[in-house]
């Protein structure tokens, strides 16, 4: 188990040293720079003052090697959009990419499985089909329709808010008044992200309870007098778990993905959000910053399903071993 975490740890430092360190180098061979805002009536001392504040005037392998050797000191410079550090910035935004991921996670999980769980088991009625066509539909129909449609509805019924992460008084509020504000403009997308998951959750546990439905030990536990939910529950559903554990980490990789547009649409404050404003204004330092926090996240997710996957089965730590 020791040297699987350890091969673990170091994709995933790799991961994320590969992805900002691509984020760097693609935004450099874009056309443009920062110094596109000045305008044409840039005085060349004015181009060469900013190129210079944001090292543009090395080469390419220069200017990597020098943020590199930053990077890993946790310093990811200076962002041009809004002056200030990198760091603070992208973790502001990680920290509220991460309520969000975490809130859809939870939410897709919890309804995926239980719903795969029912869906999965032979003994099936005619409302089990309805379920898997929304399931069926819910997979199909990106985050982006998704979201747009949630909104609508938000802004049809005022059920819920269509935007923000809280209202324009939460600065007056109590902690707890927060907490609840905050959570009432979590639906719109955490559902919005959440769905597509929960249905490719509920497609894998459905597919896997089925194939360990017919099991000798389950149908001797029937001929024992055990319940049908004991040997649903307790015993078919924990033989199952191997293909989720398996996907953990891509859908995690889903969720950040799927965050980039759910987060513009919905005016979610994080990394997607950040990512596409600095993408828009060219802002080399704060681009590579939230590619290095999306990283992060993708490889946390993928050790987790991998250390989830190695419970279940041990085999995966002996044949790396």
């Amino acid at each position: 188990m020791g040297r699987f975490l350890l091969r673990r740890l170091l994709f995933a430092a790799l991961l994320v040293a590969a992805a900002s360190s691509s984020a760097l180098v693609l935004t450099r061979l874009a056309p443009g720079d920062v110094t596109t805002d000045l305008g044409p009536g840039a005085r060349p001392e004015e181009v060469r003052q900013l190129r210079e504040r944001f090292d543009l005037d090395r080469g390419i392998a220069g200017h990597w090697a020098l943020w590199m050797g930053r990077a890993v000191r946790f310093d990811f410079g200076e962002s041009y959009l809004y002056n200030q550090p990198v760091r603070g910035l992208v973790a502001r935004a990680a920290v509220n990419t991460g309520i969000l991921a975490l809130s859809a996670l939870v939410v897709a999980t919890l309804c995926g499985i239980g719903l795969g769980v029912v869906t999965g088991w032979p003994a099936s009625g005619r409302w089990v089909d309805w379920l898997r066509a929304l399931s069926l539909l819910s997979l199909s129909v990106p985050p982006l329709v998704t979201s747009l449609v949630l909104v609508m509805i938000a802004a049809r019924t005022g059920w819920f808010p269509v935007g923000g992460m809280t209202s324009t008084s939460a600065a007056a509020l109590t902690w707890t008044s927060w907490l609840a504000d905050t959570s009432w403009h979590l639906v719109v997308p955490a559902l919005a992200l959440a769905l597509p998951i929960a249905a490719t959750f509920e497609r894998l546990q459905a597919q896997s309870l089925s194939e360990v439905a017919g099991e000798t030990y389950l149908v001797a536990a029937s001929a024992r007098g055990v319940p049908a939910a004991d040997v649903r529950w307790r015993h078919a559903w924990p033989a199952s778990w191997r293909p989720l554990c398996g996907v953990f980490g891509m859908a995690v990789g889903s969720l950040l993905s799927g965050s980039f547009v759910v987060e513009h649409v919905t005016a979610w404050p994080g990394l997607g959000r950040l990512m596409y404003e600095a993408l828009r204004a060219r802002d080399i330092y704060l681009v590579a910053g939230c590619a290095a926090s999306g990283a992060l996240f993708l490889a946390v997710g993928s050790l987790i399903g991998d250390l989830m996957l190695a419970s279940v089965d041990p085999r995966v730590t002996e044949n790396e071993g």
